[in-house]
């Protein structure tokens, strides 16, 4: 049976329903929004977070923003638009899926002719990039189960479940497709600090949906790998580039070199959204986050006044430490210039 997980964002009576993941572990509370700013500071704020998911609710704030529009002509709704693209965008410059996803919604807004005809071709194009969401994970999930075996125990880094995609998910996607085909596997979840995505929702995705899921503090990375208590890894992705450089929730780099001192594969599960086939890694902007992430927890504070802190939210991990990258076209693996155009093609 195949399991959708939770459903992390859709579209309902032209409003915005998104789970509010900075209240899990503890509550799983929705939250619904009319208004394009308030999507723009929930991707900001990480309401809503992992690359999939926020390119989607970019589209969805661009549908907001073009019902808020009181725009009386083609082109009014059009500079309107482009206003609230620069706005959503600003939120998080590393993940490419937002981008992708508000570009995509300017094109097809530039086709129409009229305010309601735009409006109309916004909210539908919207919906189906939902829609393609899940299926493009499922068949991602599909690709990379053969790649797993009976009895794995794969070590995962962040989120890369439902609540990282519209719904099913890309890393524990694969995850999903690999229990599904009737294989035994149990999760070694990191906690990812410091915003503690592999604590807060990883184990509760996982242990919602019925999974054999143990947590482990970052710091246990290598102790578990040494003690062989891993067989594979998979992680989502923020951005790949052609190079085969994948950026990711910042850690991952270490999970990645040590998983290759230990001999054990390392995968990164990816749409081809996700792709940046333009950039190289100079051009690479890395988020910086607040450093309250690091100083406190909640209130609580942890370190001393005045502190420096150094919060990168990615790193990049070289394309040589990575064993395959899969997508919803198949599997790239090295070398990725010469693999990963020919996943686009297959695309086409």
């Amino acid at each position: 049976m195949v399991s959708f997980g939770l459903k992390t964002v859709e579209w309902k009576d032209n409003s915005v329903i998104m789970i509010d993941q900075t209240k899990l572990p503890n509550e799983l509370v929705y939250v619904k929004y009319t208004d394009f700013m308030d999507v723009a500071s929930a991707i900001k704020n990480l309401v809503v977070r992992g690359a999939p998911a926020i390119g989607v609710s970019g589209a969805f704030g661009l549908a907001l923003a073009s019902l808020q529009s009181k725009a009386a002509t083609r082109e009014q709704l059009l500079s309107d638009l482009e206003s609230a693209r620069k706005i959503l965008f600003e939120t998080r410059p590393t993940a490419v899926n937002l981008a992708w996803g508000l570009d995509r919604i300017i094109q097809v807004a530039k086709q129409g002719n009229d305010v309601q005809s735009i409006r109309d071709s916004i909210v539908k194009t919207a919906q189906e990039m939902a829609e393609d969401d899940i299926k493009i994970n499922m068949q991602m999930g599909k690709n990379g189960s053969v790649l797993f075996d009976d009895n794995d125990t794969i070590m995962t880094h962040c989120n890369a479940g439902s609540l990282a995609t519209v719904a099913y998910g890309t890393a524990l996607g694969v995850i999903r497709a690999t229990k599904e085909s009737g294989k035994n596997v149990k999760v070694i979840a990191t906690e990812t600090r410091p915003v503690q995505q592999g604590s807060r929702l990883t184990a509760f995705e996982l242990k919602h949906d019925g999974f054999d899921v143990s947590l482990i503090p970052d710091t246990a990375v290598g102790y578990s790998m040494a003690n062989k208590l891993v067989n594979k890894v998979v992680v989502g992705a923020d951005r790949v580039l052609k190079t085969g450089h994948v950026y990711n929730k910042i850690g991952t780099y270490q999970v990645a070199l040590m998983a290759k001192q230990h001999g054990i594969p390392f995968y990164v599960a990816a749409p081809l959204s996700t792709f940046d086939m333009k950039s190289t890694p100079q051009d690479v902007v890395i988020e910086q986050r607040k450093g309250t992430e690091v100083t406190q927890i909640g209130d609580r504070k942890t370190a001393p006044d005045g502190i420096n802190v150094i919060n990168p939210a990615f790193d990049m991990t070289p394309p040589e430490l990575i064993s395959g990258i899969i997508t919803e076209a198949g599997v790239a693996k090295a070398p990725f210039e010469q693999s990963i155009p020919k996943l686009f093609e297959a695309k086409k």
